[in-house]
């Protein structure tokens, strides 16, 4: 038989035909200086930029960020727009201009009080190969996977702060039981 869904109160078994065909294309992060989360979403966190787009007139830019595939991804910049707007799992930055330049100005984060916005996930092949990049590159952490009481879970903070899980799917199939 085919899963559907775990069934929990609030949970609807149905999906409503009106949203087949509906993705999940991208989560927002504001970010103070773009240079600086761009370094690391690139070259630390492997990502590349499919497309940044300027709004002038409001002072601002947008940065959608994937993680490296096999796609081909169009040259064009109208055609990689539209194919960044079809993708699952992008990260968006979006930076208002004259941040990076007010040494004071900082985004809450989400987990100090009062709390929202909790984290993003990566997931990686390798946690023990993650962490030590991760080290290699002087991430900091919020917890590193042999501390507290999940294991095997790693959480690290961005350029902004914001908390980033790292897990090893292959690692997780006793979490919760």
């Amino acid at each position: 038989m085919r899963f559907t869904t775990e069934t929990h109160p609030g949970v609807s078994s149905a999906v409503p035909e009106a949203t087949k065909g509906f993705v999940f294309n991208h989560s927002m992060l504001r970010v103070k200086d773009p240079t600086v989360a761009l370094d690391f979403y690139t070259r630390i966190m492997g990502m590349l930029l499919l497309r940044k787009l300027d709004f002038p007139e409001m002072k601002f830019s947008l940065y959608f960020l994937h993680r490296a595939s096999d796609d081909a991804v169009p040259q064009d910049a109208g055609e990689r727009t539209a194919y960044t707007f079809g993708q699952r799992g992008i990260l968006e930055l979006t930076h208002n201009w004259g941040t990076e330049s007010d040494p004071d100005f900082k985004y809450h984060d989400g987990n100090a009080q009062p709390q929202g916005f909790g984290h993003i996930c990566f997931s990686v092949p390798d946690l023990d190969a993650a962490v030590a990049w991760f080290d290699e590159n002087k991430v900091t952490y919020v917890k590193r996977p042999d501390q507290g009481k999940m294991k095997d879970v790693a959480f690290i903070k961005d350029p902004d702060g914001y908390w980033i899980e790292i897990v090893e799917p292959a690692r997780l199939k006793a979490l919760g039981l």
